[in-house]
């Protein structure tokens, strides 16, 4: 199976002739359009496609309203709850039910890991001629350890994507091998897809002041910034060790942290107990992390315990922020390689401190301006990745004349 290259492509060639084909009808397959990594891209899609050309519905398992879900029906999309996913007979159900209530999609594009398997199969099922399955997570680590219930659980739904699915996408290499090699899918079906995020808000002028202000944060402090749900993925305990061996180094030290999630509460009385309460903020959900990360953060910690990708390193590239990461983070996310700095998870709290400080010391050789150009000049642009989905799109529902 062959694929368009963009690099050749003459998109507006592509879009003279998508506005006089039938609408291209797309249904992605998440868990909830929250306001984090995946679902934040799916969201800059949708702003950006030509949504006469290509109609996107979101299917969610879950009925609780979700943080993009006003603006997607804004957008004139569909939220569309199918819940039960631990009951399949149900869950297989709900979903056919919501195919037959529904617009007829040409493609279901699936980005919710293993379960993707039984999600594509249902779709097969149905006669959906396109079925995607999106990996943006690498968690062979995880799973590694897992017992045998996991572990078949894992086998069968790879085995389900690779006998289902018509296109593989990943974030990463490190991704595509962890749902797709393994199922021996290593044919052109299965292929990189660098998601992109929305350059925009990092052009903008900041006023560092006033945004330390409204955090209640004085103009003087050294600040990290972390941004993520509170997940045990993103390894926030490890986060407030690595705080606290900071503000030893450094009174001035404060840590800011953006997101929720269900560890939240957990995280604060860590602080608490570290004596750290006036040194962290937490800012909870923030639409504004371009202007957090350039007027407010001086350096940036992200020390997952594993990642598809981690499209935040890119938003903070963008921001100019010294980056220090785990090594077990895709390489693809290095971009600016001057801001990045990757050390392993066994090493203690005080060397990840120690080097957080260093970038206090270390003469920047790039200007936020210069990083912000690298990016626009990487695939992961947000033009980009909607210039190859559109075109996959089209390629995939022969929509497009030869």
């Amino acid at each position: 199976m062959q694929y368009i290259n963009l690099k050749e492509q003459n998109s507006t060639k592509v879009t003279h002739k998508l506005a006089k084909q039938p609408q291209i009808r797309i249904l992605h397959v998440v868990g909830g359009m929250v306001r984090a990594g995946t679902e934040t891209w799916l969201m800059h899609i949708l702003r950006n496609i030509d949504r006469d050309a290509f109609q996107m519905d979101f299917l969610v398992h879950t009925n609780e309203e979700c943080d993009y879900d006003a603006e997607i029906r804004a957008l004139g999309s569909k939220v569309i709850p199918c819940l039960d996913t631990s009951e399949p007979w149900i869950y297989a159900r709900n979903f056919s039910q919501i195919l037959s209530e529904n617009e007829p999609y040409d493609i279901v594009h699936s980005h919710v890991h293993h379960f993707s398997g039984f999600v594509l199969w249902l779709a097969k099922r149905a006669g959906i001629p396109v079925r995607i399955a999106h990996s943006h997570l690498d968690s062979s680590i995880v799973e590694s350890k897992s017992g045998l219930k996991r572990r078949l659980y894992t086998d069968l739904t790879k085995a389900l994507i690779a006998k289902n699915a018509t296109v593989g996408l990943a974030a990463s290499h490190q991704a595509l091998e962890d749902l797709f090699y393994q199922t021996k899918n290593t044919d052109q079906r299965s292929q990189l897809l660098l998601c992109g995020v929305n350059l925009k808000p990092f052009k903008d002028e900041t006023n560092s002041q006033q945004v330390r202000a409204e955090l209640g944060i004085p103009s003087d402090a050294f600040v990290v910034g972390h941004v993520a749900r509170f997940h045990p993925q993103k390894n926030h305990a490890y986060v407030i060790d690595i705080a606290a061996e900071v503000a030893k180094r450094e009174p001035k030290m404060r840590l800011l942290l953006v997101g929720e999630g269900e560890l939240i509460t957990d995280i604060k009385q860590k602080v608490i107990q570290m004596g750290l309460r006036d040194k962290v903020i937490f800012a909870g959900v923030r639409s504004d992390i371009a202007q957090l990360m350039m007027g407010a953060m001086d350096a940036f910690v992200f020390p997952s315990l594993y990642e598809g990708l981690g499209l935040v390193l890119i938003e903070a590239q963008a921001a100019g922020l010294p980056c220090i990461l785990s090594d077990v983070i895709p390489e693809e996310a290095d971009v600016v390689k001057p801001l990045m700095k990757r050390i392993s998870l066994l090493q203690p709290a005080y060397s990840w401190a120690e080097a957080i400080l260093a970038t206090r010391k270390t003469e920047k050789n790039i200007t936020q301006k210069q990083a912000l150009k690298c990016i626009e000049e990487s695939s992961f642009n947000i033009q980009n990745s909607l210039k190859y989905l559109e075109n996959l799109y089209v390629e995939e529902s022969n929509v497009l004349c030869p």
